[in-house]
C-alpha cells in the first residue's frame, strides 16, 4: 500500500481530475469499467481515485439523460423514462460524493494536526470534484460545438471562447480543492462530513409516495 501523505493525496487528487477530462472523450468511444455500484471497503489512494471517478461516470450517465429528456419528438413515455434515470443517477452521484468525502476525510484524519478549530468551506472536497466532473463534461461538449459544419462562424467563436472561460474555472477550481487539503494540513480548518438525506426517493419521506399508498 502506498504511504499516504499530504503529496500523495494531492498527486492522486490531480490524477482523478486528469482521468475526468480524458474520460469524457474515452466514454463517448466506448464503455467505462465501473459496472454495478462500488465495493463497500474501498478506501486509501487506489479507493479514492475509483470513486471520483465512478461519481464522473454518473454525472456522464447524467448529462446525456438530461439532454434526452429536452427532445420534443418523442412520446411522453420516453421523457417519463428519462425522469425516472435522472432521479436515479442524481441519488448515485450524491451518495458518490459522500463516499468520497468519507475516504478523503479517512486518510486526512490520522495526519492532521488535532486542534483545527472549527471552521469550514461552503462545500466539501467531494462536492467540488463533483463540480470539476461537470466542468470537464463541459469543456467537452462545448469543443464539440466547435466542430460543428451546420453552424455559422459566430457560433463557432463563441463556442470557442466559452471554452475558454471554462478551462480557467476548471484550473480555479482544481487549484482551490488543492489549496483546502493545504489547510486542512496547516490546521487552519477542519473536514467534515454533511450527509445530505435526500428526501424525493425515500418512500417514508415523500409525501407523494407514503400519501398516496393503498
Amino acid at each position: 500500500m502506498a504511504d499516504i501523505t499530504q503529496d500523495s493525496i494531492k498527486s492522486t487528487i490531480r490524477d482523478a481530475v486528469a482521468h475526468q477530462i480524458r474520460s469524457v472523450m474515452d466514454w463517448h468511444y466506448g464503455e467505462p469499467v465501473y459496472e454495478g455500484d462500488p465495493a463497500d471497503d474501498l478506501s486509501g489512494l487506489q479507493g479514492l481515485r475509483e470513486l471520483v471517478a465512478r461519481q464522473h461516470w454518473a454525472n456522464f450517465q447524467l448529462w446525456h439523460v438530461e439532454d434526452r429528456a429536452r427532445r420534443k419528438d418523442v412520446d411522453a413515455r420516453v421523457i417519463a423514462d428519462c425522469k425516472y434515470a435522472i432521479d436515479k443517477l442524481n441519488q448515485k452521484r450524491n451518495d458518490l460524493i459522500e463516499r468520497v468525502d468519507e475516504c478523503l476525510i479517512s486518510m486526512m484524519e490520522p495526519l492532521l494536526p488535532s486542534e483545527a478549530p472549527e471552521r469550514y468551506n461552503t462545500e466539501t472536497a467531494g462536492a467540488a470534484l463533483d463540480r470539476l466532473s461537470i466542468q470537464a463534461l463541459k469543456i467537452y461538449h462545448m469543443k464539440e460545438q466547435c466542430s460543428r459544419k451546420d453552424v455559422d462562424e459566430d457560433h463557432i467563436r463563441q463556442c470557442d471562447n466559452k471554452v475558454g472561460v471554462l478551462k480557467r474555472q476548471h484550473n480555479d477550481l482544481e487549484r482551490a480543492i488543492l489549496e483546502l487539503i493545504d489547510e486542512y494540513f496547516a490546521g487552519t480548518k477542519k473536514p467534515k462530513v454533511y450527509f445530505q438525506f435526500k428526501m424525493y426517493n425515500d418512500p417514508k419521506l415523500n409525501p407523494e409516495l407514503y400519501g398516496n399508498k393503498k
